[in-house]
């Protein structure tokens, strides 16, 4: 069997998989963030907090939980990691310098998973588990719970309540986020990934030196790190691992747990607003993008330019072997067209436009289909502004799932899709300009461009991969990509929970035979349109400096 047949078989079976899963999860998640029973240990988490659950809130309250939170989350793990030296369990790893413990803060919390340090050389057992992990968990918590509460703006009506934060993230973490990553390190465990507490060991002799290794509870953070599109390994090499990422079936696994909530998402938006339809044709726009993004880097990748190719079959360059092109390029689509940012084989190493695809899946917004919560709220903001250009064209008052798209709405979604391209360009042209950032740069030219324009995409849209090459271990660049990852993800939202709220207060329009039918194919295929429309107008001049200007001199 040829590579790309294998390849095909990959993504189909993958497909398969999505499509079984997709039912019964969408419907169980409605269930969960629709019900009003609360079990025995969440009621036990309330009353530790201090939380009603049955209290809604409207959305300046829900924003300020997210935030209160979120900045207590951040204080918590900078201070782990700060104390690290003087906790059991540390491995003989001293405590983390104060630059990289803030970098390292912002990254988990705000679910990018970013990191400028080597995990098996940096982190002990308590950081890892206690705090890094913990985090894996709670971030996606808090994207899901800002997911349902804008989705509760389109059902509710006559009302500003979205729900109650702290009841959300409660419901998320315990009756979704734990029960499949307890499934989910049971299959890694079974391909292979390891699992215990073990110390540092040596494990033989390599290029003359003793090599060591140490153990972690690696299976039950590489499955919340991959279902909950963290992506921060706990090894350097991240998925490309043998302990994280053993062989082609424990890669496919892990490429559907990337995709799982995400894609599922839809059907619970479908479930709760009445319209399974709307559910569906959000599906089907995340599903052309994503397809399109995978068929496009497998071909990329597998062109035979030159007799190095022609022998290895493809791009092999920063590929692991036991993954091929194929596996390497589902993953690395998968993982840039959400938030994760776990990687197999290394992006800066892949084809020109190889490496520009990547980017261009992250500047989309990771809505294909995105974050764990994070893609649906982004993706339904494309669908609010694809809704007000088709009211353009045709001269109506646009609306969606029965809401007036109007002034207040439309100026609070143009402000969420500007908050991460200033902060991605701005940055990266602050650094470009500056003499002491580009020092960091392995190459020159317009590659070692792409280093630092794929490190600020990737901090500013919460995912956490990296292009390689880059030297991200200093002052420079751990504060700028931390504040970076902190404003990417709470700032947008700000706009969101507030265009939720506007949405809620709303009455209903009755629909017309004018009215636009946002269930069609042809309305998804606006809404490709638009999402590819809006990226290219922000983001091709910078990608025609970096992987474009690479990939036509190649």
């Amino acid at each position: 069997m040829s590579p790309q047949a294998a390849g095909v078989l990959q993504l189909t079976a993958l497909i398969a998989a999505l499509a079984l899963a997709y039912r019964p999860l969408g419907d169980h998640m409605a269930r969960v963030y629709s019900s009003e029973k609360h079990y025995a240990p969440e009621k036990w988490i309330y009353e530790v907090i201090g939380a009603n659950p049955a209290a809604e809130m409207r959305w300046p309250a829900y924003l300020r939980g997210v935030l209160a939170f979120s900045a207590v989350s951040v204080l918590f793990l900078y201070l782990l990691q700060r104390m690290q030296g003087s906790l059991p369990g540390s491995l003989g790893f001293s405590s983390i310098d104060p630059d990289q413990a803030f970098n390292t803060a912002a990254s988990f919390v705000s679910n990018t998973n970013w990191q400028s340090y080597s995990g098996e050389q940096a982190m002990g057992h308590v950081v890892q588990t206690g705090g890094l992990a913990v985090q894996n968990f709670l971030s996606a918590a808090v994207g899901v719970a800002v997911a349902v509460a804008l989705v509760r703006g389109f059902a509710r009506s006559r009302t500003g309540e979205l729900g109650n934060f702290w009841a959300d993230l409660v419901r998320g973490t315990v009756r979704i986020l734990l029960p499949i990553s307890v499934i989910g390190a049971l299959v890694l465990v079974a391909c292979g990934a390891i699992q215990n507490f073990s110390g540092i060991h040596q494990v033989g002799q390599f290029m003359g030196g003793t090599q060591e290794w140490n153990g972690g509870a690696v299976a039950s953070q590489e499955a919340i790190k991959e279902l909950g599109t963290n992506g921060g390994g706990y090894f350097n090499a991240n998925s490309a691992h043998p302990f994280e990422n053993p062989n082609p079936l424990s890669n496919l696994f892990e490429i559907f747990l990337i995709l799982l909530i995400p894609f599922a998402l839809t059907r619970t938006f479908g479930r709760m607003t009445g319209s399974l339809r709307q559910g569906y044709a959000i599906l089907g726009a995340m599903a052309v993008i994503w397809i399109g993004f995978v068929a496009l880097m497998m071909w990329t990748e597998f062109a035979h330019r030159g007799p190095a190719f022609e022998i290895a079959g493809g791009a092999m360059e920063g590929k692991e072997t036991r993954f091929g092109i194929a596996g390497s390029s589902i993953f690395s689509v998968s993982t840039t067209l959400t938030s994760t940012g776990a990687v197999n084989s290394f992006h800066s190493s892949y084809t020109g436009f190889g490496g520009g695809i990547t980017m261009l899946g992250m500047q989309l917004g990771e809505i294909a289909p995105g974050g764990v919560g994070s893609g649906l709220y982004g993706m339904l903001i494309m669908a609010v502004i694809a809704v007000f250009l088709a009211g353009l064209m045709v001269g109506r008052t646009p609306e969606y799932l029965g809401k007036k798209i109007g002034t207040r709405q439309i100026k609070l979604a143009a402000c969420y899709i500007l908050v991460t391209p200033a902060l991605v360009l701005g940055f990266t042209a602050v650094a470009m300009a500056l003499p002491t950032p580009t020092d960091s740069m392995t190459n020159s030219g317009a590659h070692g461009f792409s280093e630092i324009l794929y490190a600020y995409t990737s901090g500013a849209n919460n995912n956490g991969s990296a292009f390689a090459g880059l030297g991200a271990d200093t002052q420079w660049f751990n504060t700028t990509i931390g504040i970076a990852m902190l404003l990417g993800r709470f700032v947008p939202m700000v706009f969101v929970l507030a265009l939720a709220g506007s949405l809620a207060e709303q009455k209903p329009v009755p629909e017309t035979a004018g009215t636009l039918r946002t269930d069609k194919p042809l309305y998804a295929g606006l809404l490709v349109g638009t999402i590819l429309i809006i990226t290219g107008l922000t983001y091709f001049p910078a990608l025609a400096l970096g992987p474009l200007a690479e990939g036509l001199a190649s």
